[in-house]
């Protein structure tokens, strides 16, 4: 029987999907505990003090960029690929998994973060997925992209939706000296401008996040007719949440194409 290309490539990026889904439900259980609250408490110095995390969303991404690529070097590792990371800060993608048996096969994945509205229940903020100029428009482009977007089999989001804590749950100005982590030679002391707040446990500091929820998706499942972000060349998201998980964003009846 003649192989048909297409096909292979189809099945191929159907399977990463399956198998990208399979992973991101354990990710909970890694990122939060019990109560559902980010596991990640906040920076610590060589003094042994704790700076609480700023809500600002390019800090808390990049944060669980950095907690859950552990968990993608593994699953790469289980799938016989192999990671690209971007070569420089602003590339698109934020990976590039190549397959090491065909190498021809690569997938594109981006981790996309998002808090849910408070004013709109059911609704997120939003997230962009990336641009809809230069590499989006000529796909053999190699301009901002690791490899030209035709190349790709694949073009995935990682995405996480979470609340933030409210304003008088978590002080960002606030440093913490905790009691499990000291010696008898800590003492409380002024940081800066900052006074040190004293706490028995780690556990007993203020997440500024919580009630994760993971999903993967195709980027067209997940795009609408509007830019993500003020005038720049950003496709944007849906934001209802059932809509999000489920890919139904406003292509999903017409499909990639």
């Amino acid at each position: 029987m003649a192989e048909n290309p297409a096909q292979d490539i189809n099945n191929a990026k159907l399977g990463f999907k399956s198998a990208l889904r399979d992973l991101v439900s354990g990710f909970v259980s890694h990122v939060s505990d019990d109560d559902g609250n980010w596991t990640v408490k906040g920076f610590i110095d060589i003094y042994r003090n704790i700076y609480t995390i700023s809500s600002d969303t390019k800090i808390i991404s990049k944060i669980l960029e950095i907690h859950l690529f552990p968990m993608l070097l593994k699953f790469a590792e289980a799938n016989d690929l192999t990671i690209v990371l971007p070569e420089h800060q602003n590339w698109y993608p934020d990976i590039s998994f190549i397959s090491k048996r065909k190498p021809h096969l690569k997938f594109a994945l981006d981790l996309k973060t998002t808090y849910r509205d408070p004013d709109y229940p059911g609704h997120v903020n939003g997230f962009t997925l990336g641009s809809h100029g230069a590499y989006f428009r000529d796909r053999s482009s190699k301009k901002n992209i690791q490899f030209p977007y035709s190349e790709y089999a694949g073009h995935f989001c990682l995405g996480v939706i979470y609340s933030r804590a409210r304003e008088d749950e978590v002080d960002e100005t606030e440093v913490f000296a905790v009691h499990d982590m000291m010696d008898s030679q800590s003492v409380n002391y002024p940081v800066g401008n900052w006074q040190v707040t004293r706490v028995e446990h780690l556990q007993s500091i203020a997440s500024v996040i919580s009630n994760f929820q993971f999903f993967v998706c195709e980027k067209w499942e997940l795009a609408s007719d509007r830019r993500g972000s003020g005038n720049t060349a950003n496709i944007g998201s849906i934001t209802h949440i059932p809509d999000i998980i489920e890919g139904k964003g406003i292509f999903a009846n017409l499909g990639e194409d």
